[in-house]
C-alpha cells in the first residue's frame, strides 16, 4: 500500500517486492498478499515477471534470492554474500598483478574488491564487461578502462551476450581474473548461457587465467559448464575450503592457493 492508503502501481509494487526479497532473502505469497492488498493471482504474476527479469527465483509458496542450478542471484544479493572471504581472495589476487599489465576482470561480485585495489598497485589497463567495475575505476588516473558493450542485463549489472563476447575476442590481455557460480567435479559452472559465452571469451583473451572462488561455491550446482579447473593457471579460494576438497583439487593437478584470513 502507498503512504496515502492507495494501492501502488504494478511497477512500483514489483520494485518494492524485489527490494524486499533482496533484503530479506525470501518472502511468502501470503505475506505479499497481506502487505500489498492484492490477490494471490496478482502476486503470482508479479513474481513471474520479477523472475523473468532476473530479480528473484519463484519457489513453492513464495520467492527467494538464493541461487539454484538454473538461477543466478541478482547482483545486489551477491554483493552482500561472503564479503570477508571475497576481500581475502582479492587481496591474494592483487599480489599476483603486476603494474603495466592488461587485465581482464569479469562481472562477478567476487572480483569487485580486486578491481578497487588495482589503483593502489600502479598502472593497469582493465578490460571488463561489468558496469560496476567501470564505475569503480572511472576516476582512477592510473587505470585505463576498456568497457565491453553489448546488451545490458540489470540482474548482472553488466553487458552480456554475443556482442560482448565478440568484443572480448578482439582483445589480448596478460591475465584474466574470473569467478564462477559453482564448482563441482573438477569444473566450474554458471547458470546463465549468456554469461558462460562471455566468460569463455574473456578467458580466451588472456595469456594467464586466475579463478577467484570462495568456499561456498564448491559442491554447488549450476547448469552450464564454463571450464575445467585445470585450464586455470591458479585457483584462489579461502581458508574455509574443507580439507577433502583441497586434496581433491591438488590430486587433479589444480594449482590451488588459499588466501590467508584477515
Amino acid at each position: 500500500m502507498t503512504e496515502n492508503g492507495g494501492k501502488a502501481s504494478p511497477r512500483a509494487r514489483r520494485r518494492s517486492i524485489a527490494d524486499r526479497v533482496l533484503k530479506e532473502g525470501q518472502v511468502t505469497i501470503e505475506e505479499l498478499v497481506a502487505e500489498y492488498g492484492v490477490s494471490q493471482m496478482t502476486v503470482h504474476r508479479d513474481l513471474d515477471e520479477l523472475e523473468r527479469q532476473g530479480w528473484l527465483r519463484k519457489v513453492r509458496g513464495g520467492a527467494t534470492a538464493a541461487p539454484s542450478a538454473l538461477f543466478e542471484s541478482n547482483a545486489r544479493w551477491r554483493s552482500g554474500a561472503m564479503p570477508r572471504e571475497k576481500r581475502e581472495i582479492c587481496a591474494a589476487a592483487l599480489a599476483t598483478a603486476e603494474p603495466g599489465q592488461a587485465v581482464v576482470v569479469d562481472d562477478s561480485s567476487t572480483a569487485v574488491p580486486f578491481a578497487r585495489g588495482l589503483a593502489e598497485r600502479g598502472t593497469f589497463t582493465v578490460i571488463t564487461n561489468s558496469l560496476q567495475v567501470i564505475n569503480e575505476l572511472a576516476d582512477e588516473p592510473e587505470i585505463q578502462v576498456i568497457g565491453l558493450g553489448g546488451v545490458y542485463h540489470s540482474s548482472f549489472n553488466a553487458f552480456v551476450g554475443m556482442f560482448t563476447a565478440d568484443m572480448a575476442r578482439s582483445l589480448r590481455a596478460d591475465v584474466a581474473y574470473i569467478s564462477a557460480s559453482a564448482v563441482d567435479n573438477g569444473h566450474c559452472y554458471h547458470q546463465s548461457q549468456e554469461e558462460v559465452l562471455v566468460k569463455r571469451a574473456l578467458l580466451g583473451a588472456a595469456r594467464k587465467r586466475v579463478l577467484l572462488v570462495d568456499h561456498s561455491k564448491f559442491g554447488r550446482q549450476a547448469l552450464y559448464q564454463l571450464a575445467p579447473l585445470t585450464e586455470f593457471d591458479l585457483v584462489i579460494s579461502d581458508e574455509g575450503l574443507p580439507e577433502p576438497q583441497r586434496e581433491e583439487l591438488r590430486a587433479l593437478g589444480v594449482r590451488l592457493e588459499l588466501a590467508p584470513r584477515e
